[in-house]
């Protein structure tokens, strides 16, 4: 399925950044020389007022970026991985204020999909230069996601993934972690997509797409943008060890769309629901378990800081 769509215009970057500037870093993230060559380069730039908070978990980030809108910022730099970008997105989500992304963790799909570098002073010039894009995202359950959510297969494998394995093997540890739940039944699943029904019947698990590149660097959503107003949505059938061997690989060779256990639409707004709790994961984070999941996209609803296009 291929759609054309249109990129949002997208605003003028500033001249020299001679506003109020707030890092929220992740601090046992490591990236390029570290927190000190990112508070070199930003007084180098010229950055008129610097608000910096540091946190020991993505989850505290929330606190900060608040605490940063209170006192002004007109810029949040964001210095972590996917789930760090989620929790800040979350945030400041429908704030127009922009958040520049500085890839610091050990999965940096949303900056991949976007074109921010794994280099800090490129990083940094994007950020503080970078046309400045309006962005969707996902919500589910009132909760944003800038890269994907999922449940069900999905949520275990990500609940389990071990983050040492998952740092040194990328998208390995989670088709190794992956094959640990092929045992884990289908469950009766019910998916509306824009008020219609889509799917009725016994589901392993369902994705939805903000990107086309997900979780352990796999190609899911040949199709997925961030600038269209939908979601990519997916519901795999797969119950045993052969079908989701034969589903993993055809993903992670960039043809989902080809699999016999696997459906693809595309929506704005979808309600699913299981007949059993299933966990569920929003950007590479478990959230638990649920019956019922509300999804639906937000257009527009986060400035972000981007390569320009000949870039």
């Amino acid at each position: 399925m291929s759609t054309s769509t249109v990129d949002r215009p997208a605003t003028e970057a500033p001249a020299p950044p001679a506003g109020v500037v707030a890092v929220v870093a992740h601090r046992k993230k490591t990236f390029g020389g570290g927190l000190d060559e990112l508070r070199a380069n930003l007084v180098a730039a010229g950055v008129g007022r610097l608000l910096w908070y540091e946190v020991p978990k993505s989850r505290k980030a929330p606190k900060k970026v608040r605490k940063a809108l209170d006192k002004g910022a007109e810029l949040v730099l964001v210095w972590g991985g996917d789930g760090m970008v989620q929790r800040c997105a979350d945030t400041l989500a429908g704030s127009d204020v922009p958040m520049g992304i500085l890839p610091a963790g050990t999965a940096n799909l949303f900056a991949t999909n976007l074109g921010i570098p794994a280099d800090l002073p490129e990083a940094v010039r994007i950020a503080l230069h970078g046309r400045r894009r309006e962005l969707d995202l996902g919500r589910l359950n009132g909760e944003h996601f800038a890269v994907m959510a999922g449940a069900g297969f999905d949520g275990d494998l990500i609940r389990d993934a071990d983050r040492k394995l998952k740092g040194r093997l990328g998208r390995i540890a989670y088709v190794w972690t992956g094959l640990r739940h092929v045992r884990g039944e289908c469950v009766r699943t019910r998916i509306t997509v824009d008020g219609a029904d889509w799917f009725d019947g016994e589901a392993s698990c369902v994705l939805f797409g903000n990107v086309g590149t997900i979780t352990g660097g796999i190609p899911a959503f040949d199709d997925a943008r961030p600038d269209d107003g939908a979601l990519e949505i997916g519901v795999s059938t797969a119950s045993g060890a052969v079908d989701w061997a034969r589903t993993l690989g055809r993903m992670a060779a960039g043809r989902s769309e080809e699999s016999p256990f696997v459906r693809i639409t595309r929506g704005r707004k979808v309600t699913v629901r299981f007949a059993e709790p299933k966990t569920y994961e929003l950007d590479g984070g478990a959230r638990g378990t649920a019956k019922k999941l509300k999804v639906k996209t937000v257009p527009g609803a986060l400035t972000v800081c981007c390569p320009d296009p000949a870039e």
